[in-house]
């Protein structure tokens, strides 16, 4: 299986839009090394839902709307 590439652009539009909104999230780290913190993963032919990086302590809400993100684009 792989994904979709109109869906993995949707959901890095979404990381796109949360990375924005978020008033902190610019001062530690840039846009593109966001996006690359939840590439998108297949194993055993199912897509893999992002997990919290380990190079950035994200706020829980945050993690959240990234969750539901991946959700949206690829549901």
């Amino acid at each position: 299986m792989t994904a979709d590439p109109i869906s993995i652009s949707l959901f890095e539009m979404r990381l796109e839009e949360i990375y924005h909104r978020d008033p902190v999230l610019k001062y530690q780290i840039g846009l593109r090394d966001f996006i690359a913190l939840f590439p998108v993963k297949i194993k055993n032919d199912k897509l893999l839902k992002p997990e919290p990086p380990a190079t950035l302590a994200l706020d829980r809400d945050v993690f959240l709307q990234i969750l539901v993100a991946f959700n949206q684009s690829f549901a």
